[in-house]
């Protein structure tokens, strides 16, 4: 069984009533009530589970784990209705706390995470193996073959374009978010967060869920913007900004010009499930 058939089958037990999720749109997190999670894992109620958690958590941290024990609390609605602090974990979290939890309905993600952690290892040592998967993923999925190569590339483009920040003293991944984020408003006239809002995104990745046009001008920009920050060599990262925002202005200019000419916005509110995948199951019952 492939790895994303596991965590939309995570999904759906999780995002059932039984456990309380919330969705922190800053951080682009979900967050999920950790009592509500061990109840379902190990068919306890609410107060089995309670007992349950303060007995694993002290173990965890006995055992010196951090990662789970140091968890956020969150106010969600109790049973009374009222809003409670409750302890919550992010997805990361929530995947360590179920390795230490002996239940059948764990296993299907312990049995998952072994599998990701063996192909991470391999693909250190056989980089072209992260290429196959991902083609394999998408394939599976739905998207054509021409949209894959296409997505391909620009996965090529971006790693050039982060090389070239590297190069240039930038390192560290706020940065890059901040630069890509100029990239993106400067091409399309949005911001990352208003760009995955106006597709209806949350955790999903943009470029996904990018018509072809899309992901040609989003690859134009962050190609553009790496032949300027080469000639240029930027020595502060306000000059990097400066760059970003100019080759993203590059791209934003073509795409006011084809949407002159075609009469249409370029920037489209659909997503993959209404651009690619709907068109597949068209093509399968055809």
């Amino acid at each position: 069984m492939y790895g994303f058939d596991i965590m939309e089958k995570a999904i759906k037990l999780f995002e059932n009533k039984k456990v309380r999720v919330k969705w922190d749109s800053d951080k682009e997190k979900w967050y999920f009530s950790i009592v509500d999670v061990i109840a379902v894992l190990t068919d306890n109620d609410f107060q089995g589970a309670r007992n349950y958690w303060k007995v694993l958590k002290y173990r965890l941290k006995e055992e010196g784990n951090q990662t789970v024990t140091n968890c956020n609390q969150l106010k969600l609605p109790a049973k009374d209705g009222k809003l409670r602090l409750t302890d919550v974990a992010d997805t990361e979290q929530l995947l360590r706390l179920i390795q230490s939890i002996p239940s059948k309905k764990a296993e299907p993600f312990k049995m998952w995470l072994a599998k990701v952690g063996n192909e991470r290892i391999n693909e250190t040592q056989d980089p072209e193996l992260a290429i196959d998967r991902a083609m394999q993923t998408y394939l599976q999925k739905g998207y054509s073959k021409n949209w894959i190569n296409q997505r391909l590339k620009t996965i090529e483009v971006r790693k050039e374009l982060t090389d070239e920040w590297n190069r240039v003293g930038i390192d560290k991944q706020k940065d890059f978010a901040i630069l890509t984020n100029e990239i993106t408003k400067a091409w399309s006239g949005k911001t990352i967060k208003d760009y995955k809002q106006f597709k209806g995104l949350k955790k999903q990745n943009l470029r996904d869920n990018m018509t072809n046009i899309e992901l040609v001008l989003n690859m134009l920009a962050e190609a553009t913007t790496k032949e300027f920050s080469e000639k240029e060599s930027p020595k502060t990262f306000s000059h990097s900004k400066s760059i970003a925002k100019k080759g993203g202005t590059v791209a934003g200019n073509t795409r006011k010009d084809i949407e002159k000419k075609l009469g249409e916005k370029i920037v489209n509110p659909k997503n993959a499930k209404e651009i690619y995948l709907k068109k597949k199951k068209k093509r399968v019952k055809i």
